[in-house]
């Protein structure tokens, strides 16, 4: 019995509509998303002169942030265990701060 041809013209459409989403797709999300300086400008200028104002606190939080996680990371423990357990520490130093009876 004789095999049945291969059909290359589906494999062809097949081809250009998985190049077409996989590539396209992202391009176009690329091309209609704002920059941050577009979002900046269509700001109302009071939130830009807050934004401003407040740019060097948050980046400064931001960077602690990774820097408690890069310290977490380094813990045989996971690392959710391991910020579970440095905030219960900052916690009870908080409450002993606050009350401290002992």
């Amino acid at each position: 019995m004789a095999r049945k041809p291969t059909n290359w013209i589906m494999y062809g459409k097949m081809l250009v509509v998985f190049l077409a989403c996989s590539i396209g797709g992202p391009a176009v999300v690329y091309a209609v998303s704002p920059t941050e300086e577009e979002l900046f400008k269509r700001y109302n200028p009071d939130l830009q002169k807050k934004s401003l104002a407040n740019r060097q606190e948050k980046q400064q939080a931001f960077d602690d942030y990774l820097i408690m996680l890069k310290k977490y990371s380094k813990s045989d423990k996971n690392i959710w265990i391991a910020a579970a357990e440095a905030e219960a520490e900052r916690k009870a130093k908080v409450a002993n701060t606050e009350n401290p009876s002992t």
